[in-house]
């Protein structure tokens, strides 16, 4: 049974079920290794999107080119948030990192509320 069969079994065919678009911008998960220098994929891109996202209530961190890859300037920005968010200031973006990063990013873009 699906899910919307199971609730009107349990509930019965008169209760109303609404249905809303998809939520775009939540954070995907770890990509299953650390995102150094010379790292490019669509993970990367996003990390740098969510970095200069961040950066607007943070300036200390600089903003970066969205180009998936994660070049010197995408590790200083990584180092400069690590630094800010008590983390080792690596610059390589490690499971501990990835999601202090998505948290925030989550926290400052507001995409957690609803309006």
């Amino acid at each position: 049974m699906s899910a919307i069969e199971i609730l009107r079994y349990f509930y019965g065919e008169d209760m109303f079920i609404s249905t809303s678009q998809e939520i775009s911008g939540v954070p995907s998960s770890w990509p299953g290794q650390d995102l150094t220098i010379g790292s490019r994929s669509d993970k990367v891109r996003q990390l740098q999107n969510q970095l200069n996202v961040i950066s607007n209530g943070y300036p200390l961190i600089p903003r970066i080119s969205t180009d998936g890859i994660y070049g010197p300037q995408t590790a200083e920005a990584v180092q400069v948030f690590q630094e800010i968010f008590g983390l080792p200031a690596t610059g390589v973006v490690d499971f501990p990192t990835w999601y202090r990063i998505s948290e925030i990013y989550v926290a400052v873009s507001r995409i957690a509320e609803l309006s």
